[in-house]
């Protein structure tokens, strides 16, 4: 016997209504918690019962919080600054310049990507150590607890998804494009900035998005390669918001901190939702 279509929609929904709810609720009781009183973290209660901003007062006047806020917005700027120029140079090449080994450079390129960040730790440090000890000696540039540090890190791993979501969208965009421009003796340069970049808006917003988010949330590289309060991000200031004892953890003021990081996040994903969907469904210019 057949089950009525009503009973699958039933069932559907539920199953949404589950994973939205499995989604959301952690962050709602994080809000929750950032309202409550200290004296009153350890009562469990899913609806507001009182409403204080002590927490929120508290993580922005004490500590080096807001500094931890500019570092993060000045490195995942600059990771998606980097990323994006590399990437859509590098998605060009490969998209549009036909040579030998393409194929399989743009597989070692996504290859990078699979390394979990632990796996690499060690030769990175090394990696910027010595880079350190080279531009110490003969640049006079240090990478030490810098923002370079993380940038160049961070680049890293978010520039092989970005190459290869530019250049799987560039390699959709019709030809005839890029030939008129060619017989109107536009430069390589001239292609990709004047005609292409018009044309992957919906592309470019979603790497751009993405790679930002990856900066904003990264904890294992700014943990590792920053270590004075004035350089640390957010992550690293959020899980540096302990006490010696359980009960001296000030868990109002994380709550606080991870509302205020994650509020920016949900924003920028509501702002660009249409951009992001069409670039990550869209194969090209349909006409």
């Amino acid at each position: 016997m057949a089950v009525p279509k009503i009973i699958w929609r039933i069932g559907f929904w539920l199953l949404v209504a589950f994973i939205v709810f499995m989604s959301v609720f952690p962050f709602y009781y994080a809000i929750v918690t950032s309202f409550k009183k200290p004296s009153e973290i350890f009562q469990v209660s899913y609806w507001p019962t009182s409403f204080s901003l002590e927490n929120y007062k508290s993580v922005l006047t004490s500590g080096d919080f807001l500094r931890n806020i500019w570092n993060s917005i000045v490195v995942a700027v600059s990771v998606v600054a980097l990323a994006m120029l590399m990437g859509i140079t590098a998605a060009y090449a490969l998209a549009r310049v036909r040579f030998r080994g393409r194929g399989a450079l743009l597989l070692i390129i996504l290859g990078v990507s699979m390394f979990p960040q632990v796996a690499v730790l060690s030769g990175l440090f090394e990696l910027v150590s010595g880079v350190n000890n080279f531009g110490t000696r003969i640049l006079g540039i240090n990478l030490s607890n810098t923002h370079w540090a993380l940038v160049f890190s961070y680049t890293i791993f978010t520039l092989p998804f970005t190459v290869w979501v530019l250049t799987t969208f560039m390699r959709d965009l019709p030809m005839e494009i890029e030939e008129a421009a060619i017989v109107d003796g536009a430069t390589p340069w001239q292609i990709v900035s004047k005609v292409f970049l018009p044309l992957m808006w919906p592309a470019l917003v979603t790497t751009g998005l993405l790679a930002f988010i990856a900066a904003w949330n990264e904890f294992l590289f700014a943990l590792t390669f920053t270590s004075s309060a004035s350089m640390r991000t957010v992550p690293v200031g959020i899980a540096l918001l302990s006490g010696s004892t359980q009960y001296e953890v000030p868990w109002g003021n994380i709550m606080a901190a991870s509302v205020i990081v994650t509020l920016p996040i949900i924003l920028l994903v509501l702002a660009f939702q249409r951009k992001i969907v069409s670039g990550l469904t869209a194969g090209g210019v349909k006409g």
